[in-house]
């Protein structure tokens, strides 16, 4: 099984300064994305089914969905 870098369920994947779009919790109805950076990682295990759960450099707090790809990897 290949593991994907992009997938924010493990927290492996995620540096602090990650560009990520994470989904807060009055969003997860609607889907809305919030697109930051990662100021802290606040999931202390190494994954969770739901995304791993951080606070942007904006004090938002949610669930990654998608990890962006730096400037640096385009």
């Amino acid at each position: 099984m290949q593991i994907d870098k992009q997938d924010g369920r493990e927290r492996a994947n995620i540096q602090i300064g990650s560009q990520v779009a994470v989904i807060q919790k009055q969003d997860q109805r609607t889907g809305k994305l919030t697109r930051g950076i990662v100021k802290r990682i606040l999931t202390n295990s190494q994954s969770h089914p739901h995304g791993i759960k951080v606070e942007l450099e904006s004090g938002i707090v949610g669930r990654v969905k998608q990890i962006l790809p730096s400037e640096s990897d385009q």
